[in-house]
């Protein structure tokens, strides 16, 4: 396993896991649904995967990329956007009625951290997710990966719906 270096308030954190690359077969993970159902890759067959990671929906900037990613996925055909984080399926489900989430699918990987150690963004001083996102094609193939730096960063919003639509189109 790699062991990469992010900052969570500026303060130095490792992830755990093995780091994706634009190109490899992405791996198959198992989270759950604010439902409490198992959902994994394989529940996204056949479709782009845009997956937004993050490390709470009790965050500002959380919250706010989460918007900001299921507002764009209404535009988007033949792609699943999905939301990951390592909140309790419960804190999702509040999170999705309170702020309107009703595109993206929302999963809990505070189980097995499954998502956090096979794609590589798991804090491990914290058990928590770090912030990023990955780009899935419909084969399955990585197109594109970005962990931020400091934790407490947006993601680049931009990069990666200029990619994902590229796909979708």
């Amino acid at each position: 396993m790699s062991n990469r270096k992010i900052t969570v308030n500026g303060n130095p954190m490792s992830l755990v896991g093995e780091e994706l690359t634009v190109g490899s077969k992405a791996p198959d993970f198992t989270a759950l649904t604010k439902d409490l159902k198992p959902f994994g890759l394989k529940d996204m067959e056949g479709k782009h995967k845009l997956i937004s990671i993050m490390t709470s929906v009790d965050t500002g900037v959380c919250e706010l990329q989460g918007i900001r990613f299921n507002d764009e996925a209404k535009k988007l055909k033949n792609t699943v956007t999905v939301t990951i984080t390592m909140d309790l399926p419960f804190a999702l489900g509040r999170y999705c009625a309170n702020k309107d989430i009703d595109t993206a699918i929302t999963l809990s990987d505070h189980k097995d951290a499954s998502f956090g150690v096979n794609y590589g963004f798991l804090i491990k001083e914290l058990r928590l997710l770090n912030r990023g996102t990955v780009i899935i094609d419909k084969d399955n193939v990585v197109q594109y990966v970005e962990h931020v730096e400091e934790n407490s960063n947006h993601p680049d919003y931009d990069k990666a719906l200029e990619i994902i639509k590229s796909l979708d189109s």
